[in-house]
């Protein structure tokens, strides 16, 4: 009798987990990605919502959508993710977008929306008597990665103000390096600035003793981009995204503070270690969060990457920014 109870009682299990699957498999999943930076805030404040069962972005795909997060230090990295075909949408840098666009002749990479704006800036340190441009000479800047917004930003920056910089030296050295690192180096005096975002930027300020020297306050750090054959294939979804991802940003708007709150939940949550809401309300005014989004944005980054010689030649921009459904 006990045997028989048993074998029913097993099959029954075999029963649920079939169906189980069966309806893990019905289900269409996105794959989105994001980086752990403020400037990121949509992807962050997001991402807590499907930790805590309220998916933002899972309530307006539908019932049958399941969203997996995926979290990168930077740009690059997202976009080799792009070219793999493990990620369908991603909060990045517009340099990387536009980097992976070109490199795929406009086949990869499509841009929604728009994220943020500002929240990037170039830190020193106070006591270094770094006070004017001249005074860079010589000096060691970390980037978050070879390749990415700010490394590019910064080394197109420092061109434009004289100096000779190169892959590995030059009149001012440009060391990429991931943000935590950069944190520790300059606390230990082994940088002499960081060109980074936020949080980075403010932590380099309140734990490290740093200065902004110069701040990107109106430079678009952050689009919404989504792969090609996502928007190719699934264009009805990739609008409800997009719609989602606006959403989102209105969101952010109306209510800051909800909004800093969930930031720091999220950062909290990644790092495994307590993220102070200090930090987050320091770094908040330096950010604009919109959908806003144009080609001419693209154009600036792209003559900036020509001129420090990421991209020896132009490219077609007309198809980056997608136009999804009405």
């Amino acid at each position: 009798m006990r045997f028989t109870t048993i074998l029913f009682l097993f099959a029954g299990i075999l029963l649920c987990q079939t169906a189980c699957d069966q309806k893990s498999e019905m289900k269409t999943v996105v794959r989105i990605g994001h980086f752990p930076n403020v400037t990121h805030a949509q992807g962050l404040i997001a991402h807590n919502f499907s930790r805590e069962g309220k998916g933002w972005f899972e309530e307006r795909l539908g019932a049958d959508v399941e969203v997996q997060w995926f979290v990168y230090n930077a740009g690059p990295s997202a976009m080799e993710a792009f070219f793999a075909g493990s990620l369908d949408a991603t909060y990045v840098g517009p340099n990387p977008a536009l980097n992976a666009h070109i490199k795929s002749k406009g086949e990869e990479v499509r841009v929604l929306a728009g994220a943020a704006f500002g929240g990037a800036a170039l830190v020193v340190h106070q006591d270094e008597g770094i006070a004017s441009v001249a005074d860079l000479r010589g000096k060691k800047i970390a980037t978050p990665q070879f390749g990415n917004t700010q490394d590019v930003a910064c080394r197109a920056w420092l061109t434009e103000q004289g100096f000779e910089v190169t892959k590995t030296g030059g009149d001012v050295q440009v060391i990429p390096t991931a943000n935590p690192d950069q944190l520790a180096l300059f606390q230990r005096r082994q940088i002499d600035g960081a060109w980074t975002v936020e949080p980075w930027v403010s932590r380099l300020e309140m734990e490290a003793g740093g200065k902004v020297f110069l701040e990107e306050k109106e430079a678009l750090t952050t689009v919404f981009a989504c792969s090609e054959a996502f928007l190719r294939e699934k264009p009805d979804l990739a609008e409800k995204l997009l719609q989602a991802h606006l959403e989102l940003t209105q969101w952010i708007s109306d209510s800051p503070d909800e909004a800093q709150k969930r930031v720091v939940a999220e950062l909290t949550a990644l790092t495994h270690s307590p993220f102070p809401l200090e930090l987050v309300q320091h770094a908040w005014p330096r950010l604009t969060f919109t959908g806003t989004i144009e080609t001419e944005d693209f154009a600036r980054f792209m003559r900036s990457a020509q001129k420090v010689g990421f991209l020896k030649e132009g490219g077609d921009l007309s198809a980056l920014v997608a136009r999804t459904p009405e």
